[in-house]
């Protein structure tokens, strides 16, 4: 291992780490100051059916319920893609961790073969993401320079994953450094870009989750099917 890979996967990703928890301490005390307001109506809905409490765990957990939305319900098949790009992201992160920390893991040929087929997929899915965002006139409308970017970097980053998992180094260290450049980079880029929705995922779904029970909305109560 040459000094340039060994900094890489040490010392550049501990700073980009440390910087990017720096900067999300900072926002998170930000946010925290603001105290939501209270609700101003009389709490409606079916009794001990529909609490705020019940609304809170009910919104918390509707990414994992693709039933319950119609978006993600009569289109499944996008529903699977973000799960499965989503589950990259987790496999990318990871290997970051692997790699310098517990290479030995890598040893597992069967490891290998889920990391791979992992970022392989979600990197399928971002090509596929990037190509819809530039030709879809309606997502093309509403798309930022940010969402271009952070995409194509997640999408990039992901690709050179795929070849990072074995950690390998027979064939040169070209593609195990530009994976941890790309991570150090993502990882203080992250804070400042719309990827860090997932920050504020349990702050907003939280307050929805409070209004909507209080308002007897959450959790929703389907009625039963009436047969013709």
């Amino acid at each position: 291992m040459s000094d340039l890979l060994h900094f890489s996967e040490h010392i550049l990703q501990e700073v980009a780490l440390v910087f990017m928890a720096i900067v999300y301490t900072l926002r998170l005390t930000w946010l925290l100051r603001f105290k939501a307001g209270g609700d101003r109506q009389a709490p409606t809905g079916t009794a001990g059916y529909t609490t705020p409490r019940r609304g809170i765990i009910y919104s918390w957990l509707n990414i994992a319920s693709p039933w319950a939305m119609e978006s993600t319900r009569t289109q499944f098949f996008f529903y699977i893609q973000f799960v499965l790009f989503h589950l990259g992201v987790v496999s990318a992160i990871g290997l970051s961790f692997v790699i310098p920390y517990a290479p030995s893991l890598l040893e597992s040929s069967l490891l290998v073969l889920i990391l791979q087929i992992s970022v392989g997929a979600a990197f399928a899915i971002g090509v596929g993401r990037m190509i819809r965002r530039i030709f879809a006139k309606y997502i093309r409308a509403i798309s930022t320079p940010d969402d271009y970017f952070s995409l194509l970097l997640l999408t990039v980053w992901f690709g050179f994953a795929f070849f990072a998992v074995p950690n390998s180094t027979v064939n040169g260290e070209w593609h195990l450094l530009t994976y941890f450049f790309l991570t150090a980079f993502f990882l203080m880029y992250v804070p400042f870009s719309k990827i860090s929705h997932y920050l504020y995922y349990p702050f907003t779904r939280y307050y929805l989750g409070r209004t909507m029970g209080h308002r007897g909305v959450y959790p929703i109560r389907r009625a039963p099917r009436t047969q013709n």
